[in-house]
């Protein structure tokens, strides 16, 4: 596959990913796909669940501008805040070189850095580890315990996370997601789903006080294993924070585009 079509994978990826995710948050949730713009927006708590991001292949400069404008003033007219997602391999090299310019003079402020990854790697040997028993997600008590692992690990408030998973039927019913217990406590979780012929890896999360045990991979590896026993489904892709980016390529991913994220400028 090459770099391009690996990115293009990558960003549409996130689009039908996402609009499963963000109409079961709320089925009047703003899913469009406009010219060169995915709006996939629950305007929910849960920063994560609101989300455009740039769909045009090989844009240029102005285009470039173009398309920040628009989605910056899609943002704002939202009541909660929310990430755009742009996919920098899909820009040329010259709105490349001058996205930082192009994204403030939107009123974009660069936010973080992403890393898209894929890999024909399932199936996975069944995983295991010393330390870990898993338990898959099925109700919600134990769907507000992987919010609250995600809220932890990310830094934010408990109610965010709570607030773009609770009552989920899908996470509950046609997600792959599991808790790593240690002792019988939650201390990881990872999700897979299916999207469009692959498992879509997603909220992988590790209590900051037993990060750097290999926890996150271990239960990655689980929701990868359970997804890819039950669809059958040998191709997985996910979209890694700089946190997680060095964990993935030991199950098997690889990197293709970087990600860059933006919020509104304050």
């Amino acid at each position: 596959m090459t770099q391009c079509a690996a990115s293009i994978e990558s960003m549409e990826q996130l689009a039908v990913a996402w609009r499963n995710i963000v109409l079961d948050r709320d089925p009047g949730a703003d899913v469009r796909d406009l010219p060169g713009i995915a709006v996939r927006w629950a305007d929910c708590r849960f920063a994560f669940w609101n989300c455009v991001t740039l769909t045009d292949v090989g844009a240029g400069a102005a285009l470039l501008a173009q398309r920040l404008g628009q989605a910056a003033d899609i943002m704002r007219a939202k009541q909660r805040p929310g990430f755009l997602w742009l996919f920098e391999d899909l820009l040329d090299d010259e709105a490349r070189t001058g996205l930082g310019g192009a994204a403030e003079e939107a009123g974009l402020a660069y936010a973080f850095p992403g890393t898209g990854m894929a890999g024909d790697l399932l199936p996975l040997p069944e995983p295991s580890h010393s330390d870990l028993t898993f338990a898959r997600v099925t109700t919600e008590e134990q769907l507000q315990v992987y919010a609250d692992l995600n809220s932890r690990a990310y830094g934010l408030p408990l109610a965010d996370g709570r607030d773009g998973l609770a009552g989920s039927r899908l996470w509950r019913e046609r997600t792959y997601a599991y808790l790593g217990m240690r002792d019988g406590v939650p201390v990881s979780c990872a999700a897979t789903v299916e999207a469009e012929g692959r498992l879509f890896v997603a909220l992988v999360a590790t209590a900051p006080e037993w990060q750097r045990r290999g926890y996150g991979e271990a239960v990655t590896r689980k929701a990868l294993y359970e997804g890819a026993r039950d669809t059958g489904l040998t191709r997985a892709t996910l979209h890694a924070t700089a946190a997680g980016a060095p964990v993935y390529p030991r199950i098997g991913f690889r990197p293709n585009s970087p990600i860059r994220f933006y919020g509104l400028a304050s």
